[in-house]
């Protein structure tokens, strides 16, 4: 029976009393309360449990995703290590091939040695067993000298001794001091000579090249308008361009023509080929002067590593790291005093070859370290130290031997040399920067250089007059007799050698001479 039944037969039966129709009441409206109550709660249960089951999806998918980016994090700090450990792997397999190829040289050098010291022991075995024979000889004869002398003289044999002894001594001193003096000088004369005939048969077995003029790096343009386009609006392009290259563009009233300065002639040739190509496209704004720098610097660094290449085939060494011979390759255009260094380290190389081959050197060790004498010039950046040491520093680090290393870092004789090597080296760089017409000033330094030079002189107290002479080659200095002694004139020459050295750059070598005299003049009337 429904409520409305229950309500309708309680309308039609007898009134009941108010109390209990109260409690009627109070209980329909307490089942129906309750009925809300339960749809309330049911609904609220499967409210709460759909947001429980989408909580627990999203958190099933933010773990899944952290489970990701972690699983990610962790293969990619995998790859990582694994990545420094193959360079670990490299840099230790580059160090043990290093090392092995200097173990490899030191073999190599005591090979030589032992052959050296087995040929010089052969030759002294010869020599002491020729001694010993002569030394026989000597003793036969002079025991049948003896018993002819005991036969026909009463004198016993340590008197007879004693007097040939003084005899023969008296007789053969003279002779004897002549002929040592003789030999001596025979032997110096003859070592002159042949080392004379040594550097004479040397150098004219080197076809020279006349040396390189050295010009300003001048871009012609095809008109004048064309300043403007290089310059650009509030000068962009002029910015861009020196901010890619790296040097200078100068830019005056001199028609038609454009000034690349710069003091590294690699950037400056860099310029030059991206400038020839801007102006010949005719399109001139940031993006493509990038372009045409990036395109000349590939250029350039072809051009470099095909130089060095060059020079190494037309010697004909084996064996040379790429980076080295790339950076032989940069020396194509460096210049010393007009001569270039990378023909002058080819035609050293040859020298070295030549006069190791006339001395009974290996000519292929001569030849590899004439090369790359001069590489440190090449090395790019701002190193501490003389390019013979950064240049030996550099070709230590890809593996040449130690006689080659120790001839490059002492071909300035700043560090000792260790082998004849370095010593040919020396010699072979010498003729060649020295040779004549293998290196040139232009007259505006070259006054500069004797204008310096009268200067430095003259800055020494006591000093009071300086002549630059010989081309710059000699220098003589006049001192005051009155204030500057005999031994200060000394101290002199020797402060103005220090002072030359470190301050001047010069080629070959310069005399000073310090001249003090007293002068006293009377005229008889």
């Amino acid at each position: 029976m429904s409520a409305a039944d229950f309500a309708f037969l309680i309308a039609e039966s007898d009134p009941l009393p108010e109390w209990l129709l109260a409690v009627l009441f109070v209980v329909i409206g307490g089942g129906i309360g309750f009925l809300i109550v339960w749809a309330l709660t049911r609904h609220t249960r499967r409210v709460a449990h759909e947001q429980a089951s989408e909580l627990i999806e999203v958190a099933r998918r933010e773990a899944a995703v952290a489970g990701e980016e972690m699983k990610q994090k962790v293969e990619a700090e995998i790859q990582e290590k694994r990545a420094e450990l193959n360079r670990e792997f490299d840099r230790r397999e580059i160090e043990s091939d290093v090392r092995l190829r200097e173990i490899r040289a030191h073999e190599e050098s005591l090979a030589l040695l032992d052959y050296q010291l087995e040929q010089r022991q052969e030759r002294l075995n010869r020599e002491n067993a020729a001694v010993k024979q002569a030394r026989d000889a000597i003793r036969a004869l002079s025991k049948s000298v003896r018993k002819r002398l005991e036969g026909v003289s009463q004198l016993d044999a340590e008197e007879i001794r004693k007097q040939l002894r003084e005899e023969v001594q008296l007789e053969c001193q003279d002779e004897i001091r002549a002929l040592r003096r003789a030999t001596l000088e025979k032997s110096e004369q003859e070592l002159q000579n042949d080392a004379r005939r040594i550097l004479i048969a040397s150098m004219q077995r080197i076809a020279s090249k006349p040396n390189n003029d050295l010009t300003a790096t001048i871009i012609q343009l095809p008109n004048e308008e064309m300043k403007g386009r290089i310059i650009g609006r509030e000068g962009r392009n002029i910015k861009s361009f020196e901010s890619a290259t790296g040097v200078t563009l100068l830019i005056d009233e001199s028609p038609q023509m454009v000034l690349v300065s710069s003091f590294d002639p690699v950037r400056r040739e860099i310029a030059r080929v991206a400038l020839d190509g801007l102006v010949k496209d005719g399109r001139i704004h940031p993006a493509s002067i990038e372009e045409f720098v990036k395109r000349a610097q590939e250029e350039i660094e072809l051009v470099t590593t095909q130089a060095g290449e060059d020079a190494v085939a037309k010697l004909n060494i084996n064996g040379l790291h790429p980076e080295i011979i790339k950076l032989l390759g940069r020396l194509k255009y460096r210049f010393s005093y007009n001569q270039n260094v990378l023909d002058h380290s080819v035609e050293t190389a040859f020298l070295a070859s030549v006069i190791a081959s006339e001395v009974g050197l290996d000519p292929n060790v001569a030849k590899r370290a004439g090369l790359l004498h001069d590489i440190g010039k090449g090395v790019p950046g701002e190193l501490e130290g003389s390019h013979a040491v950064i240049g030996a520093e550099f070709i230590k680090r890809f593996g040449e031997t130690p006689i080659v290393v120790n001839a490059v870092a002492a071909h300035h004789e700043e560090v000792r040399p260790e082998t004849v090597y370095a010593g040919l080296v020396i010699l072979a760089d010498t003729i060649s920067a020295t040779r004549p017409g293998a290196r040139a000033e232009s007259m505006t330094s070259y006054i500069q250089r004797l204008g310096r030079l009268e200067k430095l002189a003259l800055s020494l107290e006591g000093v009071q007059q300086a002549f630059a002479i010989q081309a710059g080659r000699e220098i003589r200095v006049v001192v005051s007799p009155q204030e500057v002694t005999d031994d200060r004139a000394r101290e002199i020459a020797k402060e103005l050698r220090k002072r030359i050295e470190a301050e001047l750059q010069y080629p070959s070598t310069i005399k000073i001479t310090v001249i003090r005299e007293s002068r006293f003049t009377e005229t008889a009337t």
